[in-house]
């Protein structure tokens, strides 16, 4: 099955909106564990989490958007940009 990098970059001091969501969008997460390969957030400079990023397995570019939209994350309005890409790996392991 495909993989696909599901990039997702917080608007700007949004840390206080992020961790009001947070146990949702992990309750959320792990009810896709099938799918996921490899999740968790960007840290910024300041170490503070600033974005998400999952590495998942789905059959087009479509069904990793929807996984996004269902997102608690996406749903308080979290994100300022999302980029789905298809990914492959060609050197190292997932696992």
């Amino acid at each position: 099955m495909p993989l696909y990098a599901l990039m997702c970059f917080d608007k700007p001091d949004s840390l206080d909106l992020r961790m009001a969501n947070r146990e949702a969008h992990l309750a959320y997460a792990r009810d896709h564990l099938a799918q996921i390969k490899v999740a968790g957030p960007y840290i910024d400079e300041a170490g503070n989490m600033s974005g998400s990023m999952f590495l998942m397995e789905a059959d087009s570019a479509d069904t990793v958007r929807a996984f996004n939209a269902a997102d608690p994350y996406t749903r308080a309005g979290l994100f300022e940009r999302v980029e789905v890409r298809r990914w492959r790996v060609t050197m190292g392991t997932l696992g």
